[in-house]
């Protein structure tokens, strides 16, 4: 993984001592909380319904050991001894004091950690796949290149106050799993017809109160020319996008509202003048610096004729059963890749204890080369480990309650903060997401309705995601109740799809009947190993319908 330099390290121990005179002159009174907030923004801390909240970033979703246990250390000195993993591979602290805020950012300094560009309308965190490096589907590790667009994207003074936020994704495999298409940039890497390695751009994509997907403008960049046309792309939108309408604002709606052709003439004109001027070029030297950080780890030549691993799958059901979703195939021959739920059933998704990082942290160091990773879905990776070495890590993990069997099954929810939290919230995402994943509790029952991915959001934001749920729940107010709408059929991988509204919303003590409601009907009508998203694409909405309101 990449280290600082003394550059790097340099500019984010200037920004803590900004930050700390800031803080000084907001707790003095010298300054008022509004002319505060753009301070804050920029390193990270919100003001929530009860407290600050601080997100910390986890560039591309890639840590290891130390700062593992950096984040256990804030958790437990500066907060409630929990920290909570987002969507955008970040972790969030929900009860920071302000005035120990500034101690926060320096610790986190110390593990070259921090919290610039993870709010405010700038380029935010750079997110990835959190197999890459891993993944056997994969073209090349996308993580060196998310690095150089962090280290291009950093303090970009042309860039530093945009129209509004900014959100870039990079991957490396056919199989999507960053989400790409719903991001503002979504690059995936891929091979030209001489063999050359480039990447596909897609622009636009968001989703908030106006879900969009994004356009592909461009089939193949180079990999040296990547920051000449993501400039250009930045460019376009700092210069066209919207500033007189919050809600307009992103490049989703410069892009619709000027349409895809415009767009791509708009940026290739932008690209063009870069490359004339010789600006931005990614010279051969320096991508062999950055990919050298992410070289492979010296995985070992493992005999493929051990069966201990299979022996324990034969013989203990229950570790069989943790394998069967939580372990990913690895290009290494003899190596997995081993998910860690967040999600025990009934619980918080997402949270995480301090006693549990220490552990997490423990685990990498002894079996997946010192690497952990962030996922999108509120989980954690172990992108390494050995499989011989499988059956005594989930002994472990199931000791510190992080072997729960049910990666991309229905009680693996993706849920924001919601009410609980966050003020710009209209309903509770928590509680929801508890009482569901305790009516879908039996492991029989999970595996009967196969892969089912449960995203709620408490507000039209959408930071559940719940657009491209296969069952999405959008929290809305009526009359200053709770109710919760319902939609099917997104999806966020390669075949990215925003789900359709089913009908009228449901209140909070009824939801998640509708919900069981769903699962049942499409139980009722799938054909032999259909999954619920492919149910839902031959069938439409009617069926589901019907069962939830009846027929006119």
């Amino acid at each position: 993984m990449y280290r600082y330099d003394e550059f790097d390290a340099s500019l984010v121990k200037d920004r803590v001592d900004q930050f700390r005179d800031q803080v000084a002159l907001r707790i003095s009174g010298e300054i008022t909380e509004d002319e505060f907030k753009p301070l804050r923004l920029m390193n990270g801390l919100y003001l929530q319904l009860h407290a600050y909240m601080l997100r910390v970033a986890i560039p591309y979703g890639t840590f290891d050991s130390r700062q593992m246990r950096m984040l256990a250390h804030i958790a437990d000195k500066y907060d409630k001894g929990y920290g909570h993993f987002t969507t955008r591979q970040n972790i969030q602290y929900n009860w920071p004091k302000l005035d120990e805020v500034p101690d926060i950012l320096r610790d986190l300094a110390t593990v070259e950690m921090h919290a610039i560009q993870t709010s405010g309308n700038c380029i935010r965190n750079v997110t990835s796949d959190q197999y890459a490096g891993a993944a056997k589907d994969e073209i090349e590790d996308p993580r060196p290149w998310c690095e150089m667009i962090r280290q291009w994207s950093s303090f970009h003074p042309e860039f530093s106050f945009l129209p509004r936020k900014f959100k870039i994704a990079v991957t490396g495999a056919a199989h999507d799993r960053a989400a790409i298409q719903v991001h503002d940039i979504g690059a995936t890497l891929t091979h030209n017809d001489n063999g050359e390695t480039g990447f596909t751009i897609y622009v636009g994509g968001g989703l908030g109160r106006t879900p969009m997907l994004g356009k592909k403008i461009r089939d193949f960049v180079p990999r040296a020319e990547l920051l000449a046309y993501l400039e250009a792309v930045m460019r376009v939108y700092n210069m066209h996008g919207r500033r007189d309408n919050l809600y307009k604002a992103r490049i989703k709606i410069l892009v619709h509202e000027i349409g895809a052709e415009e767009m791509i003439r708009l940026v290739d004109a932008e690209y063009e003048d870069i490359q004339k001027n010789g600006a931005l070029g990614l010279p051969e030297e320096e991508i062999a610096r950055i990919l050298n950080y992410f070289a492979p780890p010296a995985f070992e030549p493992l005999d493929e004729t051990d069966t201990s691993y299979a022996e324990k799958l034969n013989g203990d059901l229950a570790f069989a059963n943790w394998a069967k979703t939580n372990i990913a195939e690895h290009k290494a021959p003899g190596y997995a890749i081993v998910n860690l739920s967040l999600k025990p059933i009934g619980d918080i998704p997402g949270d995480i204890s301090a006693e549990q990082m220490y552990a997490v942290a423990d685990l990498a160091e002894r079996y997946s080369f010192d690497e952990i990773r962030a996922t999108h879905e509120q989980n954690l990776t172990l992108p390494h480990v050995k499989q011989s070495d499988l059956y005594e890590l989930w002994q472990k993990l199931t000791d510190q309650g992080l072997a729960t069997p049910n990666i991309g099954l229905a009680s693996d929810i993706i849920a924001c903060p919601g009410l609980d939290y966050c003020n710009l919230a209209n309903a509770r995402s928590i509680p929801l997401a508890q009482e569901i994943s305790n009516r879908f509790a039996d492991l029989d029952r999970q595996h009967n309705v196969g892969p089912l991915k449960i995203k709620i959001s408490g507000c039209i934001n959408a930071c559940g995601h719940h657009h491209v749920g296969h069952i999405g729940i959008l929290g809305v107010d009526r009359k200053g109740k709770e109710y919760y709408q319902i939609s099917l059929g997104g999806s966020a991988d390669e075949n990215t799809s925003v789900g359709k509204i089913l009908g009228p919303s449901f209140d909070e003590h009824s939801i998640t009947d509708a919900v069981e409601t769903v699962v049942n009907t499409y139980l009722g009508l799938r054909e032999d190993g259909e999954t619920f998203l492919a149910a839902v694409g031959r069938v439409g909405l009617e069926p589901f319908k019907e069962a939830l309101y009846g027929t006119d």
